[in-house]
């Protein structure tokens, strides 16, 4: 690395490290701004392809540089794309609607902190609402790191609405019993009884200590199952056992890679709703009402996306040209 690199690199860091101990508070764009700062990444991609057709081609740096800009830019602009509902997040949000406050939803948190970014948006999503609307959360995971992110989506509830802090309470409107071992073997027996398989919660209070769980046995006794998953153990597991044979009713969120394999279960109305990778989260957000990470996420990959697009088209006119030069 030459001297220039590691002094750029140097500089970004010490920039970086700048902005975390001296800005407290979120930088945001004005919409004029935004537009603006839009307005002159698309004018800045006209004079390279000018540069290019002139015989002057900028290096593959710049090209790093105007991808790296992209992906940031809109975490600082407050202005969101227009998304079409799919039918299948439409049906997942349906299904939360028409459950009565007081209502029983099961949800089993069944990620890791990798898959994070797609999922977690939808699970934040789903925590705000669920506490808005005075449903009862229980809550399980059969990733270890599955609870762990539960309280992390309970958390972001609770921050973006001081007022729910005054009146959620643990242990009435929601729980979280924690991770158990045995992948579907977990689910099956729980089919049967919830405290043979979670007899403490994950502060190790006792099942029948818990008054939120009064007289909540197994699966009859859910009103609606709620699934976050990246892998297996996940959606395909409690599709075979909760829904196949306790007839559980059901919605699920899947990382982008799951959510081909989760499909064929919608269609045959196993699934009652399912969410999608990110598009499936920011548009979950959309419906709830609750902007959030992925509104941003989904921009952000959107401007990279055109960029490198941009750039894809550049490069074949440069390629073309030399060719002809060559010629």
């Amino acid at each position: 690395m030459r001297r220039k690199e590691i002094i750029a690199v140097l500089l970004i860091i010490g920039l970086l490290m700048a902005g975390k101990f001296l800005i407290h508070k979120p930088v945001q764009f004005s919409p004029t701004v935004s537009i603006v700062a839009v307005a002159l990444l698309g004018l800045s991609c006209l004079v390279i392809l000018f540069l290019t057709l002139t015989g002057k081609p900028v290096e593959r740096r710049i090209v790093f540089l105007f991808v790296g800009v992209a992906l940031i830019l809109p975490f600082f602009m407050q202005f969101r794309l227009p998304l079409r509902i799919s039918p299948e997040v439409k049906q997942a949000y349906d299904e939360l609607a028409k459950l009565r406050p007081g209502s029983k939803v099961l949800v089993a948190f069944d990620y890791d902190p990798p898959s994070a970014p797609e999922l977690q948006p939808m699970a934040d999503a789903f925590m705000k609402y669920a506490f808005e609307h005075d449903l009862k959360v229980i809550i399980m995971g059969l990733w270890p790191q599955g609870p762990q992110q539960a309280e992390l989506s309970i958390k972001a509830a609770l921050d973006a609405n001081p007022e729910l802090k005054k009146k959620i309470r643990y242990g009435y409107d929601y729980v979280n019993l924690g991770f158990q071992s045995g992948n579907e073997f977990v689910i099956l027996r729980m089919g049967e009884s919830f405290k043979s398989m979670f007899p403490v919660d994950r502060k190790y209070t006792p099942y029948d200590s818990i008054p939120l769980l009064k007289n909540v046995r197994n699966f009859s006794n859910i009103d609606l199952g709620v699934n976050f998953s990246a892998g297996r153990p996940g959606t395909v597991e409690w599709v075979q056992i909760a829904i196949d044979r306790h007839k559980l009713p059901m919605i699920a969120g899947n990382t982008a890679v799951q959510a081909p394999q989760v499909y064929p279960y919608l269609n045959k109305r196993q699934l009652l709703g399912l969410m999608g990778g990110m598009a499936g989260a920011a548009e979950f957000e959309t419906l709830t009402q609750k902007p959030g990470k992925a509104m941003t996420y989904i921009l952000s990959q959107t401007f990279a996306h055109v960029v490198v697009v941009a750039f894809i088209i550049i490069g074949n006119v440069a390629f073309f040209r030399m060719r002809k030069e060559g010629k």
